[in-house]
């Protein structure tokens, strides 16, 4: 008989080293591949101490090239592996990119569905941190628009674990967003099992507060922004309802539908550009399956059209905020 799952409070960064950890305990096929995740332990500590436990040939110390960190890490997928790679920062992403995109997430395709590519690519990503413009970037709309490719974005220390978990057991390539911010933020901590009471299912959108007056559909580090601002819509007389999506791609429409169904006006928040990023995505989906429903133009609030900077007025001005979502929900909501 398996002993009961033990659940005890981790913050973010914690929960992701134990699902890598976990999971390399239980697949002796995982390996994992970045720069500085062995000796150092990663940038961030995500990775402290897998090489000493797992040794060198699974936890790999990469050059300083990401197209040759995702080259090689499909070729062992190829081989029969499933692979972690570690971008040091989600912003160097772009150097990998063509890896990415033409070979790594078409190969299911290219093969009539014979080959899988079990490989995550995660990395720190996000703004609010006076990371500046090349420390700063959500550039998960580049991936939505790559067939093949799954994109998940947790919020929580039991989504960050539980997520990453179910993404190193999907047979498809997933690219797995972690907000440095949230990585040690003891606000959030929170009880997180341990083993596969800890999977979270990919693809299932979470309702992080209920509401009547609102949608608010947001992921990440905004998820913590909309559900101060709905406090703040509160005082007002307007209950708003959270949607954090975790999962981008797939995307659990179906979540967001009954939400706006109920409240019949919608608000989107991200932290990524305004043109062409995902909330402009969720927007158009609502447009055209739910428009009968709305009372109210939907909206969104997102990143300007900027690159991110460095000092903390200007990094404020281009991020979304508790008090732009506010004003833009109380906009929706009096419509």
């Amino acid at each position: 008989m398996a002993a009961p799952a033990v659940s005890t409070k981790k913050n973010y960064l914690t929960a992701l080293k134990e699902a890598i950890s976990e999971e390399m305990g239980s697949n002796p096929d995982m390996l994992c591949i970045g720069e500085d995740i062995g000796i150092l332990g990663g940038a961030f500590g995500v990775t402290d101490g897998l090489q000493a436990k797992f040794g060198a040939e699974r936890v790999i110390d990469a050059p300083i090239s990401e197209a040759a960190i995702v080259g090689v890490a499909c070729g062992m997928c190829l081989n029969g592996k499933t692979v972690m790679a570690e971008m040091q920062f989600i912003d160097f992403i772009s150097c990998g990119f063509d890896q990415i995109v033409n070979m790594t997430a078409t190969y299911h395709y290219r093969t009539a569905g014979e080959v899988a590519i079990p490989m995550v690519i995660r990395g720190p990503a996000g703004g609010y941190g006076g990371g500046a413009l090349y420390h700063s970037q959500m550039n998960e709309a580049w991936f939505a628009n790559s067939p093949g490719l799954k994109i998940v974005c947790p919020s929580t220390p039991k989504d960050a674990k539980g997520l990453l978990k179910a993404s190193l057991r999907d047979p498809n390539p997933v690219i797995f967003y972690e907000m440095k911010e949230l990585y040690r933020q003891r606000a959030i901590e929170e009880d997180v099992a341990d083993g596969d009471e800890a999977l979270v299912p990919l693809g299932q959108a979470q309702v992080r507060r209920k509401g009547e007056s609102l949608t608010i559909v947001t992921y990440g580090n905004n998820v913590y922004h909309c559900l101060q601002a709905a406090e703040n819509l509160d005082k007002e007389g307007f209950s708003a309802e959270v949607v954090d999506l975790r999962t981008l791609v797939p995307l659990d429409q179906n979540t967001i539908l009954e939400s706006v169904k109920k409240t019949n006006r919608l608000l989107v928040v991200n932290e990524a550009p305004r043109t062409c990023g995902f909330a402009g995505e969720v927007l158009a989906r609502i447009a055209e399956e739910a428009f009968e429903h709305l009372d109210a133009p939907p909206s969104r609030i997102t990143r300007l059209d900027t690159p991110v900077p460095w000092v903390k007025p200007l990094e404020s001005f281009v991020l979304p905020s508790v008090e732009k979502i506010t004003e833009a929900a109380l906009r929706v909501c009096r419509y």
